[in-house]
Formats: structure tokens, sequence, C-alpha cells
């Protein structure tokens, strides 16, 4: 009875911390009046309900490269494409886009279920129907299948490593927006406490979870990690235990092979024996719970809007950068925050307030409990 009291209490706690985070997000979810996505319905076995979406530039390459692309917690496909600006790189470069997207009739606040054993194992769930998505739309669009990447936002970002753990052999790289650990959380009141207070493990035992999840022994896919560090929805220490444990996975030090401040951007990068990048970690000074985007007067590339930051650092280019597609005029439309030293306490330009990873069904989870315990009928 002790134990199921202090999980009724946490997850009270929990509920009301994200009722504040709520209201004070503000704003209105971004719309994509154009409708760039396209539908593929009946692409496989879908053991997740997924949808799936899709946007094929008209100059396509010949063997383009193909870029997954998860949305956040009350976000769509479309609004999520806007705001981060994908589907204009992939115009200029010739790749494929795959929007996998949650339907509320599976989650009221549609977020993926990175939480879930039934849908983070291979072939299973949600993770099963997202790699469905992938083989159909390789096969439809002649995908090179060495330049296939995956890229997340706060539960996208999680389901992000969930998809890069339970299939390596698919990604050359991915890249986690303001995500967690893979195996951080195993039912939702495990995730609220891994997205408010963090789950510390030894990098070894995070690398072990990763390594448990499939058959595939290497080359691992790489990573790029991004994070705000005033984030008060995903705790900041989040990003520190997934280099933990890529960087068990990939069998590299855990200190950095170098690190670099713009501004308020700091940056640390993990190279290999052969001088080849594998790991990099993006933290932003002041930044909430979103993406990081430098669309302002036109700079780089998405709108700002409700968990789509303008704080002068462009996450969608850079992370193209990082799985090999180089915008053009990158040096003209990306522009890092003015320079300042990150340590001395200036903070970013105002943003977004913070997003809650809104709780969906914790009554529910609350009244099952109690049903379960025989105190309520």
């Amino acid at each position: 009875m002790s134990g199921l009291s202090k999980i009724i209490s946490e997850l009270a706690h929990y509920r009301k911390v994200a009722q504040t985070l709520h209201r004070a997000s503000g704003g209105s979810p971004l719309e994509d009046p154009d409708g760039r996505l396209v539908e593929i319905e009946n692409f496989g076995q879908n053991p997740g309900n997924l949808r799936m979406l899709v946007h094929a530039p008209e100059a396509l390459a010949h063997r383009p490269g193909l870029v997954v692309v998860l949305h956040g917690c009350t976000q769509t496909a479309q609004a999520y494409d806007l705001g981060s600006g994908w589907s204009t790189l992939a115009d200029a470069h010739g790749f494929a886009l795959l929007y996998p997207e949650q339907k509320s009739a599976n989650n009221a606040n549609t977020c993926f279920s990175w939480f879930d054993p039934a849908h983070t194992a291979r072939d299973k769930g949600e993770a099963g129907s997202i790699r469905n998505m992938i083989e159909r739309i390789a096969g439809d669009l002649n995908i090179d299948r060495d330049r296939i990447f995956v890229t997340g936002l706060s539960a996208g970002g999680a389901m992000t490593n969930v998809m890069l753990a339970a299939y390596p052999e698919v990604f050359a790289a991915g890249a986690v927006i303001a995500g967690l650990p893979y195996g951080s959380a195993r039912n939702m009141h495990e995730a609220f406490r891994s997205m408010f207070s963090g789950a510390s493990r030894s990098a070894n035992e995070w690398g072990a979870l990763v390594r448990a999840v499939s058959p595939h022994r290497g080359p691992w896919p790489k990573i790029s990690i991004w994070h705000g560090e005033a984030d008060a929805t995903v705790v900041p220490s989040n990003a520190q235990e997934i280099v933990k444990q890529w960087t068990d996975v990939h069998a590299l030090p855990h200190h950095a092979t170098s690190q670099e401040t713009h501004g308020l951007h700091y940056l640390r990068q993990w190279r290999d024996e052969f001088g080849e990048l594998r790991i990099e970690e993006h933290l932003i000074a002041g930044m909430n719970h979103g993406a990081p985007l430098a669309s302002a007067k036109g700079l780089g590339v998405g709108v700002a809007g409700p968990f789509m930051l303008d704080v002068g650092v462009s996450s969608t280019l850079e992370i193209a950068r990082f799985f090999g597609f180089a915008p053009a005029q990158a040096a003209d439309v990306e522009v890092l925050v003015p320079a300042s030293t990150r340590r001395a306490g200036k903070q970013a330009a105002p943003a977004e307030k913070p997003q809650p990873a809104l709780l969906s069904n914790v009554e529910k989870t609350i009244t099952e409990a109690l049903r379960k315990a025989g105190l309520l009928r």
C-alpha cells in the first residue's frame, strides 16, 4: 500500500507540474495551410496504428537520402514541418522526408509511446510501424540505404533514440532534440520521473540497454544531441545521460575530443580513433523546451511558434550538416548568438515558455491502479 500511495502522490505532483507548464506555454499550435506532406495509406503492417506522411521534392535526387522526422506532443507532422523548415531544405537539396504521425486515438496529446515496451521493442508497436514506413518509402523512391537518418523533438526525440537503438543497422545517424535516453522509463510513472527529475545510470548500464534491444554489433549510428539549459519539461540532465549512453555504445571516452562556445551555444564533439565525428552535444543557455531556430529577419529556416524557439541557432540547418546535407549559403543563413561568453550569465533572446510534455491519461492510470489494489470499483 505504501508503494501505491507513493505512486499516486507522485503522479498527482507530475500532473500539477504539467498543468503549470501548460498554462505558461501560451500560443496557438502552428498550422500549415499549404499541406506540403502527403499521406500514404496501407504502407504495410502497422502495429502502432500510426499515420505515414511524406514529402518528396520535385527535384528529387536519383538515389536520395531520407530523413525521418518525429514530432513532439500536441504537434502534428504538418505543423512540425512548418516550424522546423525540413521540407525547405529537402526542396533545396533533393532528399526525401518521412513524417510518422501519432493519432489522437492512441494518445490524447499525440505523444509517441517512447517509454512503453510494447512500442519500443524491435518490430513491435510504434517502432515497428515506423520501420515499415521506412521500407515502403525506400522502395518507392529508390532511397540510398546508406543515407537514412532520424530526428525528433521531445517525445519524438525520445522516440528517435528508440529507433536508433532498435534499428541501428537502418540509420547512418540521428539527432535528438530535448529527448531522453533509450530505456529511461518503462511506464508512465517512470516517464514522468525521468522527464522532470532525470534518471542517472552508469555509461555501461545505459549502453547495455541499447545493445540488448537488437542483435546489431556495429558500426553504430552517429548521434547529435540538442537541449536547452533552462528546459523545465525534460530536464537538461537527460542530454548528459544520452551522451553517456552513446559514448559507451561507440566505445568512446566520456571526455569530449573538443569543445567550443559560440555566444550562448555550447558544443562538444567526440571523434573516434580515425578522427571521424561520432557524437556531438549542443546546449543552448537560457533556452526552454523546444527546437532552436534562427528564423528572425529571414535567417535560417522554419517558423517560430510554440516549442519552435527563435534563439539564434538553427538546429535544423546544423542537423542537416551533421547528416551530410550541406545547406546552400550556410554561412549567410545561419547566424549564432552575438559573441559573448556562455558562462557569463547572460540570457538568450526571449523565447517561448516551456511546452509541457502533456500528461495524457493520468486519471485513467490512477484509477486503474486503485482498481487493481481493490480500492475502487
